[in-house]
């Protein structure tokens, strides 16, 4: 049975009836939110009647608690939410054979020193914000994942723009491995030129000439280091599942192979399962979608662990 097939018989059994518990803790502080908030602009409208100053500085005072009070319950459900499904999610994750214990901490992120290394994005930071940090082991190696946001300065007018959102890979082979990889989206090169030149810097070369897969020499532009076997590296199935992912998701994909270490990066642009809470939460798709972004990139590690 297909992963997405089992997956989905999961959900029924497992997500969806904790969606609903969450689905009802939704709608009572919803409910709570719209009383309050008639019953706040009730208290206003009686302050501009009465017109005594008194009375409105002794009322600001519960008024503002009474805001801190909503302030913390709203907080309390967005930090019970992800959680609760995230360890859901990952017990499905862990049925997999060759997936070992993963650990999840909500508030923790991999490190900016850890994402230069990387070789994929030289920037210089003004927003470096991460959560949802993933651990665990696939075969021999251990890796790290966790939401990013990254954002730059504008190169062009004033404010920042976005270097890299979505979830970001790290894993290590337990052995010493010779050769260096990169790759950036083809169409999307000129945004790289800065990262592509550093890695270039390192004595490596445009490769696109090693690329048989017509579809991934389409879709990406290579470099690697003098010497390195990229075919050796990029398995013809690997490049088969990137090609296929990023052409059903739409999404961009960055990585590299740069000696023992693996770095991913997949581009996603709102949250990994954020709750809303003015709309309801019991949606398939938005769980599917963190599940096939963390699948690939597992299945890009697990196939360089068992070619290696």
């Amino acid at each position: 049975m297909r992963q997405l097939d089992k997956f989905r018989i999961y959900y029924n059994h497992t997500i969806h009836p904790e969606l609903m518990r969450m689905e009802r803790k939704r709608i009572r502080l919803l409910r709570l939110l719209i009383l309050s908030g008639l019953l706040l602009l009730g208290v206003v409208l009686f302050e501009f009647y009465v017109n005594i100053l008194l009375f409105t500085l002794v009322l600001a005072i519960p008024i503002v608690f009474y805001l801190l009070f909503l302030s913390y319950r709203i907080r309390k459900f967005l930090q019970t939410f992800k959680p609760n499904v995230m360890k859901l999610v990952l017990n499905f994750l862990q049925e997999e054979p060759n997936i070992g214990q993963l650990k999840y901490e909500p508030e923790r992120s991999i490190p900016q020193k850890t994402f230069f290394e990387s070789k994929l994005f030289a920037c210089k930071p003004i927003i470096f914000e991460g959560e949802d940090f993933i651990s665990g082991r696939v075969g021999e190696m251990d890796f790290d994942l966790c939401e990013l946001t990254v954002e730059e300065e504008a190169t062009v007018g004033t404010g920042l723009q976005n270097v890299f959102k979505g979830i970001f890979l790290h894993a290590i082979f337990p052995e010493e491995t010779y050769g260096q990889v990169a790759c950036w989206p083809r169409h999307l090169k000129h945004f790289f030129l800065r990262s592509i030149k550093e890695f270039t810097w390192l004595d490596a070369y445009n490769m696109d000439d090693e690329i048989l897969y017509e579809p991934f020499r389409e879709m990406f532009v290579t470099y690697a280091s003098m010497n390195t076997h990229v075919a050796g590296i990029l398995s013809e199935p690997m490049k088969e599942a990137i090609v296929d992912y990023c052409q059903v998701t739409g999404k961009e994909l960055y990585f590299s192979f740069l000696g023992k270490h693996i770095f991913l990066a997949v581009t996603e642009p709102r949250d990994m399962m954020e709750p809303y809470i003015w709309r309801s939460n019991l949606s398939f798709e938005l769980i599917r979608s963190f599940l096939e972004d963390v699948s690939l990139l597992l299945a890009i590690v697990e196939d360089f662990d068992k070619t290696h």
